[in-house]
């Protein structure tokens, strides 16, 4: 049964190797049940604010199975949340799901809205973590594993355990891996998130840009 294996919280911190000097990366499982909101879960909150949170970013979730494909390639364990993840999910492909996608988790309802670039401040996070970090951006890009940020349409209350149930699927056939190629490496490939319904307002001006004479 796909099911949500921790919960992950972190709010801002001060780090001189952070591209602003305060990061949230540091997630850190909660116990018992959160709160989710339109912006996020409750003891959450986004230091970056002009390239994450918001609506379409309000929660990120990354797969266990994800997790332990990078405990084989560093060759040493990795936690949950140690990739800035609120949601470890565990059963579910995530990338493989295409952006639009609804999963009831609890009481909550969320909706695949966008995908995860990694930055120097991963990077760096990687490295002060006790892992090899040589060319973690690049790495990290090329597994083509990026995960998925989701917005919140339901609110309500989750818990590490809940089932996860995919309530609606889109007809589209844009994974989330597709939405990760064509920002980052087929730029060409742009025009096709036309046929994503409710674009998130970002991905939505890169592909007019694109598209700009």
């Amino acid at each position: 049964m796909a099911h949500l294996r921790t919960v992950c919280v972190g709010m801002p911190k001060d780090a001189d190797w952070a591209g602003i000097g305060v990061t949230s990366i540091d997630k850190r499982p909660v116990t018992g049940p959160a709160k989710v909101t339109e912006l996020g879960i409750a003891g959450d909150q986004v230091s970056d604010t002009v390239h994450h949170g918001g609506e379409d970013q309000a929660v990120y979730a990354f797969a266990r199975e994800d997790i332990e494909l990078w405990e084989a390639r560093l060759g040493i364990p990795i936690r949950d949340g140690q990739f800035g993840e609120n949601l470890t999910t565990e059963g579910v492909d995530l990338n493989a799901a295409q952006v639009g996608t609804r999963y009831r988790i609890g009481e909550v309802v969320l909706e695949i809205s966008g995908v995860r670039t990694p930055c120097n401040d991963f990077k760096n996070w990687m490295g002060l973590s006790g892992f090899d970090n040589g060319q973690w951006v690049r790495r990290f890009a090329a597994e083509r594993r990026p995960g998925p940020y989701l917005r919140v349409l339901e609110t309500g209350m989750v818990e590490a355990g809940d089932e996860i149930e995919v309530v609606h699927e889109p007809t589209h056939g844009i994974t989330v891996v597709d939405l990760f190629v064509a920002l980052n490496f087929e730029h060409r490939r742009l025009p096709e998130l036309l046929a994503i319904e409710g674009l998130a307002p970002r991905i939505q001006r890169r592909v007019d840009e694109y598209l700009s004479p």
